[in-house]
Parts: C-alpha cells; structure tokens; sequence
C-alpha cells in the first residue's frame, strides 16, 4: 500500500518591504512521503518571497513536469515557475522554456558548490532564470520550527528573511548566484 501525503496547516503573515508586498496566507501543504521537513519550509519560504493572490503549489514531487510552485495568467500562460534544490540541466532547460519567469532555490550545503561548478556555464545563457542558494545552517533552522498546524510573521527587507513564530525566529539571507538578465 502507497504511503499518503502528511497535511500540514501553515498561515503567513507577510510584510515583504523589499516588493512592498502585505498580505495574510491561509496555506494547505501536502508533504509527500519522501519529502522531509526541511524541503516543506523551503516551498513556504519560496511562497513567501514570491507571494501574490495568485501564486500557488503545484503537485510539485508526485509530477516530474510540474514546478515546486506556480504562477499563471488568466490565458493558462505559466508567468513564474519556482523550482527546488539541485536539478539536472535538462529540467532548468525545460522550465525556461515554459514559463516566463523561472526561479530556482538551491539548498543541500557542500553539494551545492560542487553542482553550481558542473552547471553555471551551461546556465548563464537562459535570461530569463534566477538561482537562489539557502544557506545550510538557516534551512535545517527553519526545520526546526515544523508543526502540524504553524503560523508565522515573515519579513523580507533587504534580501533578509526572518521566519518567527511564538517562541522562535529563523533568519535566512538568501545568496543570488545567476541574475535574471
């Protein structure tokens, strides 16, 4: 029998002063059996610094042509597709092709350099594809903060996240290795 997605409750409290972005989200996260608690609070951190009315999680792990998130216009267009961790230079391929908009968040501590050195060459000519790195220490801190129902403020000012709840915050200064062009 096929192990079922774990449903976490999680409402965000945004004020991005860096877009000028404040809204409130009401999110319902599925977590996929193979998916740990680490790469769950990285898809709420790339909602939250890419948040609007109309940005939205995909099937994301459970569909190999999908993006972790998504946003489309009102046509069916996909304008932002945001992907996760290291993949392989035919995905990123793919995703630029697709989507006007393609963001990826890197994350995994020493195997991110070793795969930045393999494919940034082959990456610098999509113009239209930004690659974040999460430091390894902040993500495995964002961890810790995991429940089954969870609210947080999160502020974004200067290129800083900070994640906070009741009892603890969680800074993450994301490093952008590949400009949009």
């Amino acid at each position: 029998m096929a192990l079922k997605a774990t449903i976490f409750k999680a409402t965000l409290h945004i004020a991005d002063m860096d877009r000028h972005y404040y809204s409130d989200h009401h999110l319902t996260i599925a977590r996929h059996p193979s998916e740990n608690d680490e790469r769950m609070m990285i898809r709420l951190l790339a909602f939250a610094l890419n948040a609007n009315d109309t940005l939205e999680f995909s099937k994301g792990l459970s569909t190999d042509d999908e993006p972790e998130l998504w946003q489309k216009s009102l046509s069916g267009e996909i304008e932002l597709w945001v992907d996760l961790g290291l993949p392989d230079e035919d995905r990123i391929r793919k995703s630029c092709n697709r989507a006007q908009t393609v963001i990826l968040y890197t994350y995994g501590g020493r195997a991110v350099p070793v795969w930045w050195d393999k494919h940034h060459s082959k990456l610098e000519r999509f113009g239209n594809l930004t690659i974040v790195d999460l430091p390894a220490d902040s993500t495995a801190a964002l961890a810790g903060l995991v429940e089954r129902s969870m609210a947080f403020q999160v502020s974004i000012q200067d290129g800083e996240v900070t994640f906070s709840n009741d009892k603890d915050l969680v800074s993450i200064t994301p490093e952008q290795r590949l400009p949009t062009i």
